[in-house]
């Protein structure tokens, strides 16, 4: 509520990002699916995709990740196919079981079997993609398909379906490459992708303190919505205690980084992985404009050169 502004105005301000990003030099534009959030991300994204491939002409285009078990699988083929047209080929489809028990009882959808619907979805959509009833088809045959499971019994899932797991947590690589051997699938199709939660700045020191009332609000209404419904009171986070955090190490919330800084940490936590994407958010819950536009130009410049100078490097991977 501290931060609210009209809902037109908020998802114009989005594509704007969207289309700066673009321009900037972005290799990737991720969107994620959650319902009745009150800072409004993001109730249908694909819809939102097929705007932003509008409005974009070289970035990939990915979703992490459509809810799986609350739509039937030709809904989502016809919905993809459509944003891959609009996108020239750029989607990247990225499916999850979801948890939140308030969004299955919106949907009718079954919480307690949502992994083997979202494995029967993920089987469903490489059938209806291949099948080549779809009109209009896709224009990526196939059209890259991502597991957001989370856990090593859903790296493992991913690797048995052959899909690629969003996630680059270095304990799942190991059960993600067991799954994909029980799959009959070769290690060559392994890719990683997901989150890693920085925001670069020129100054993060004095960035950090305007960004944890954002970060907390964030950190505090995932906590809830997965609580809900449970009977159990959802610990919260107080802005004092992220603050005492600080901005930087390996039990804080985000990272507020240098471009250095974050480079660094990317390619640690990337290294020896079959890492294709890492994405980072944009903007956290209606956090101040000026610090979220530095936030994508340093990260679509500066902090993609310095990866790319990197990995180009003698001894660079």
């Amino acid at each position: 509520e501290r931060w609210r502004r009209p809902w037109a105005e908020h998802y114009a301000q989005a594509l704007e990002w969207v289309e700066g990003a673009d321009a900037a030099g972005a290799d990737g534009l991720w969107v994620t699916e959650h319902h009745f959030f009150e800072d409004g991300y993001l109730t249908q994204p694909l819809t939102f995709a097929a705007a932003m491939a509008a409005r974009s002409r070289r970035a990939r285009i990915g979703t992490a990740v459509v809810l799986a078990p609350m739509y039937p699988a030709l809904r989502i083929a016809e919905d993809a196919a459509l944003v891959d047209l609009i996108s020239g080929g750029r989607l990247e489809l990225g499916l999850g079981a979801g948890y939140v028990r308030s969004e299955f009882e919106a949907f009718g959808a079954d919480r307690d079997r949502r992994f083997d619907t979202t494995d029967a979805r993920i089987r469903e959509l490489r059938e209806i993609f291949e099948g080549g009833a779809l009109a209009p088809p896709p224009l990526q045959r196939p059209i890259p398909l991502w597991a957001g499971y989370m856990g090593p019994k859903g790296a493992r899932r991913a690797g048995r379906l052959g899909v690629g797991l969003l996630s680059l947590s270095r304990k799942l690589a190991a059960p993600y490459f067991a799954g994909l051997a029980e799959g009959g699938h070769s290690a060559e199709v392994a890719r990683m992708g997901g989150l890693l939660r920085i925001v670069c700045s020129e100054d993060p020191d004095r960035a950090f303190p305007r960004l944890v009332p954002h970060i907390a609000h964030q950190q505090n209404s995932y906590t809830r919505a997965m609580f809900a419904g449970s009977g159990k009171r959802a610990p919260e986070i107080s802005e004092a205690r992220l603050l005492e955090a600080g901005r930087i190490g390996a039990k804080v919330a985000f990272q507020v980084l240098h471009v250095a800084e974050a480079a660094e940490f990317i390619l640690a936590s990337t290294a020896g992985l079959p890492a294709e994407h890492a994405y980072l958010w944009a903007s956290v819950a209606g956090m101040p404009d000026d610090l979220v536009e530095r936030h994508i130009e340093l990260s679509c410049g500066a902090l993609r050169d310095a990866l790319r100078d990197r990995t180009k490097a003698p001894g660079g991977d």
